[in-house]
């Protein structure tokens, strides 16, 4: 048996932990050969390919990014691109279709496997950890990591100064990352894309900070928006799912602190910093793991599932129920931290 493996979306460090654990096992208990598909779905969609096997994959475990290249393109929306796909398996005898991404990747694999025939399995990776269906995705770990680290480099120059520091981490639609470091790395606000902000309350907190003779931090995710205001955009392209390109939200509000209170205000935007580099422990783990399980769902025929961390069990769940709807931060869960903020 031949099967296929692509990582689509943005790449997050854990990727190649996933790609080791299919081909690991797969060679060695059930035998298969491996497809690698270059730069996500325009892979299959252009027969662009690599080959993979116990050698291709050793000593990747510990590197960031993908070996298989990614890229956000939206086979869906390509000229005969269902066809074209179906063809390209064909041609190059792949029976069945690893997909490792986030909702878009995913949202393309539960289509693919439901309405046209084609057996696909997923792995969720997002950064985000914003898929619903399982308890955690790996890279967000390591992204949680690397802004903490961030964070606390920053208290020191901040206080150095006395002058208000804006941290802006990755967070379209879900505050996970914003939520866990700001908590993580003792920052004095946090905003995240759930709750829309109220500005003199921001002012009011980074005031109350100043009183206290320390300089605050305050976290803000890409997506989080003010309550009289809209998402602050890089520019108004978008890419193949729709989406736009999000940053700006750190600098417009580093502006608003400074005009309001007075406090001199700076801004640092993480960006892809918490994508890159070598992958946390845990990250390496869950990724390891997931790639285990997704070839055991190809060897056991179960296709149209997704593999998830339900607590510390990997389990099966239908693409689509996975894909359905975003996993975001929890009112209550915002609310528990607020007594840090100020």
């Amino acid at each position: 048996m031949r099967v296929g493996v692509l990582t689509g979306g943005g790449d997050c460090p854990g990727l190649n932990a996933v790609i080791r654990g299919i081909v690991r096992k797969g060679v060695q208990e059930y035998g298969y050969d491996f497809t690698g598909f270059r730069d996500g779905w325009r892979g299959p969609l252009e027969g662009r390919t690599v080959h993979l096997d116990i050698p291709a994959v050793r000593g990747i475990l510990p590197r960031g990014g993908t070996i298989l290249g990614s890229s956000r393109t939206n086979p869906l929306k390509a000229e005969n691109g269902i066809r074209r796909i179906k063809d390209n398996l064909a041609k190059l005898d792949v029976q069945a279709l690893i997909a490792i991404g986030g909702e878009d990747t995913l949202g393309v694999a539960a289509r693919l496997s439901d309405e046209y025939g084609v057996p696909c399995v997923g792995v969720p990776k997002t950064i985000d950890n914003d898929l619903s269906a399982t308890d955690y995705t790996f890279g967000f770990d390591t992204a949680v990591n690397i802004a903490t680290e961030a964070i606390d480099r920053l208290h020191t120059t901040a206080e150095s100064h006395m002058r208000v520091l804006v941290v802006e981490v990755m967070g379209r639609h879900a505050g996970w990352i914003a939520l866990h470091s700001g908590l993580a790395g003792g920052a004095n606000v946090i905003l995240i894309p759930e709750q829309r902000f109220d500005i003199e309350q921001v002012c009011a907190w980074v005031t109350s900070r100043f009183r206290a003779s320390y300089a605050p931090i305050v976290v803000v995710a890409e997506g989080a928006m003010p309550k009289d205001g809209d998402l602050v955009l890089k520019d108004g392209s978008l890419d193949s799912f729709g989406h736009v390109r999000l940053s700006g939200i750190g600098e417009w509000l580093a502006k608003e602190i400074e005009r309001r209170t007075g406090k001199e205000a700076r801004t640092t935007v993480l960006g892809h910093v918490q994508r890159g580099g070598t992958p946390s422990a845990f990250d390496r783990w869950l990724a390891t793991r997931f790639g285990l399980h997704a070839i055991d769902c190809v060897h056991d025929g179960d296709f149209g599932t997704m593999v998830a961390l339900r607590a510390t069990d990997i389990v099966r769940v239908p693409l689509a129920d996975a894909t359905a709807r975003l996993k975001t931060v929890d009112p209550k869960r915002y609310e528990e931290v607020g007594v840090f903020f100020g």
